[in-house]
């Protein structure tokens, strides 16, 4: 992400910006210059269903999609959710070049260009 100086050289050029959903921003000059935002349309939700979750989309009548069986949704798990289902098969996490590696306690180095990516990596193999 680009930091709030560089936004502000980019208004202050003339880059014109029409909100849509999904864009980051931050409210800068207010004391909220760490703050970052995202446009969001919809709220999401999980119901309980009689034939399971269900993800479901509210907020916009336009959008077709209005839920989705959670076997059709891909989890994308951040790095802290990653590193609680390794639970006590977790030993390390370190730098390893231009990336990081997990190490497990039985000896297995996971690595990969990001933590979150390494993570990733090593639960795969302590589910194998």
């Amino acid at each position: 992400m680009i930091s709030v100086e560089l936004a502000l050289r980019l208004k202050a050029a003339g880059l014109t910006w029409t909100p849509a959903s999904g864009d980051r921003f931050v409210i800068a000059n207010r004391g909220m210059d760490t703050e970052v935002f995202v446009v969001s349309e919809l709220t999401i939700d999980v119901h309980e269903a009689p034939t399971g979750r269900l993800i479901r989309f509210n907020g916009t009548t336009e959008w077709a999609l209005d839920s989705v069986e959670q076997d059709a949704a891909v989890w994308l798990p951040h790095e802290s959710q990653l590193r609680e289902a390794l639970g006590e098969r977790f030993r390390l996490l370190e730098p390893v070049g231009d990336g990081h590696a997990v190490v497990l306690t039985d000896g297995s180095r996971h690595v990969d260009t990001d933590a979150e990516r390494a993570y990733a990596r090593a639960v795969l193999a302590a589910l194998a």
